[in-house]
């Protein structure tokens, strides 16, 4: 029993990073697929900054370098502008 819970476990573990990404919007750089231009100076591992408006609202997303130099998204801040 103590192997069919662990096994439960294990596997929910492994499945919830893909559960949890984030998908690309419009204005989002890798929203049409990565791009065409590899990032060669930066180090594997550097951050990159995005802010754009989608639908009205303004987003800041950050993404990583990978060793392969696509580049990931892992954050999508919705910023909230004040109303005057």
């Amino acid at each position: 029993m103590k192997k069919v819970l662990a096994g439960m476990v294990a596997a929910l573990l492994l499945g919830a990073p893909a559960a949890f990404a984030l998908d690309p919007i419009p204005g989002s750089i890798t929203y049409h697929g990565q791009p065409r231009t590899k990032l060669m100076k930066a180090p594997v591992g550097s951050p990159v900054y995005n802010d754009f408006f989608s639908g009205g609202q303004r987003y800041h997303e950050t993404y990583i370098i990978q060793p392969d130099r696509t580049l990931k998204l892992v954050d999508r801040v919705l910023v909230s502008i004040p109303n005057d």
